[in-house]
């Protein structure tokens, strides 16, 4: 079933002026920093008391459409409301961010698709720390998670690989990922545009026990403890899933392969410049990698991948690895996130992701180089990747990739983790 979205009324023009302020305090805010013209598009009525408001938000390079869950409450706030979930008042009523509220979650699992789960919502909560979206655990009736609702804070039309990629990872066989149980879509439209059709959100299988793996790296970085054993373990998993999207979606040649993937690497560096100027500093070296894979006369085969790869995105539990989160960059349009790509683009993802945990955890100078090098090469180790200069070179120029990407993310949202991608430009290009 697709939900459709109203046209705004007025009480949404009275809720879209509480966002102006609430928003750009939101983790997942993409606009931090500079003003951002804001418009409602559509609002989705789950409820008398519940409404889904699609925010269009257009800053410099920034132009999605957020959804913000809201619910109004006539009485008192509920005991335990998270008073930075409380945006103000509207039409003479209490208006609350709604992720984690029961009346929304409730609405939301009767309108959606999927085979469902038996939860209690009174006792969901909300997980903190995440940037890109907003997720929410429910419990079963016996008070033990039986699945986490992501709700997807910018919805995009057309199929969402968050979505549709653990689905076919199922239907294959592949049991690394937590089953796909519900699922919502609606339909909207942006002025001047065609309909679009896209998903809000996901309710996925829990996986008990689960420890978070860029916290567990992090750990293990600040104990001085080597991870090489736990990263070896993840690149098999990673190889697994490799060939299980193979044999869900397919895989198709690449003739152009270097000179692709060297015009991508050239348009990230103009793309990251424009957005931190201080990037120039690195155009030419990076020019440099690129000639190097433009004459590369084969790549390997492309084919779907996970995309943004790294170690927040896998979970350990019961001694196996699980992968999550399948949406791609949160930075690149639906469309390029869906593209086939090199599968060692996930291989690279993790590759830089050690670095943040080494920095995380504490680690500088030459215990830093020693514990990284050490979860890369179990990492490489249990993918299977060839040590030879083809494939060295192709992992590099991910790298870089990766780490524009990184810095651009960074300076937008993190500023005090800058200086991990830069040192990462240091290393990759020194």
């Amino acid at each position: 079933m697709i939900l459709d979205a109203t046209a705004p009324d007025a009480l949404d023009d009275e809720l879209l002026g509480l966002l102006r302020a609430w928003l750009p305090q939101r983790r997942w805010y993409p606009a931090k920093g500079v003003d951002a013209a804001l418009a409602t598009v559509g609002s989705v009525h789950l409820a008398d008391d519940v409404r889904v408001l699609l925010v269009r938000t257009r800053a410099d390079a920034v132009d999605v459409v957020l959804q913000v869950p809201l619910v109004l409450v006539a009485g008192p706030v509920p005991e335990g409301t998270d008073p930075g979930a409380v945006l103000g008042s509207a039409a003479g009523r209490t208006v609350v961010d709604a992720a984690g509220d029961a009346r929304f979650l409730a609405a939301w699992l009767a309108a959606a698709d999927g085979p469902g789960a038996e939860v209690d919502v009174h006792a969901a909560r909300v997980v903190t720390g995440e940037q890109s979206n907003t997720s929410v655990v429910l419990p079963g009736p016996d008070g033990v998670p039986r699945g986490i609702l992501k709700v997807l804070r910018t919805p995009a039309g057309g199929e969402n690989p968050d979505i549709d990629i653990p689905r076919r990872l199922v239907e294959a066989g592949w049991d690394g990922v937590p089953a796909p149980l519900a699922w919502a879509q609606a339909r909207w439209t942006v002025p001047g545009r065609e309909p679009e059709v896209g998903y809000l959100g996901v309710l996925s299988a829990f996986v008990p026990g689960a420890e978070d793996g860029f916290e567990l790296a992090c750990v293990r970085a600040r104990d001085g403890r080597a991870i090489g054993d736990l990263t070896r373990e993840l690149g098999e998993t990673v190889a697994g899933m490799h060939d299980a999207l193979v044999r869900a979606c397919g895989a198709q040649p690449t003739p152009d392969g270097g000179p692709a993937l060297a015009r991508a690497l050239t348009e990230r560096l103009a793309w990251a410049t424009a957005a931190v100027p201080t990037l120039g500093t690195y155009a030419d070296r990076v020019r440099a990698v690129a000639d190097e894979v433009a004459a590369l006369t084969g790549t390997p085969a492309r084919q779907r991948v996970h995309g943004d790869l790294h170690l927040g995105q896998v979970l350990r539990s019961q001694d196996r690895w699980f992968v999550i989160d399948f949406e791609g960059e949160p930075l690149a349009p639906l469309a390029a996130r869906v593209l086939p790509d090199l599968a060692l683009r996930d291989v690279a993802g993790l590759l830089r992701s050690f670095d943040y945990a080494a920095a995380v955890g504490g680690l500088t100078g030459e215990p830093a180089a020693a514990w990284t090098a050490d979860a890369r090469g179990g990492l490489l180790a249990g993918y299977g990747v060839v040590d030879d200069a083809t494939s060295a070179l192709l992992l590099r120029a991910l790298e870089l990739d990766k780490t524009l990407y990184e810095a651009v993310y960074e300076a937008r949202n993190r500023p005090a983790w800058a200086p991990i991608p830069q040192a990462g430009l240091d290393r990759l290009l020194g």
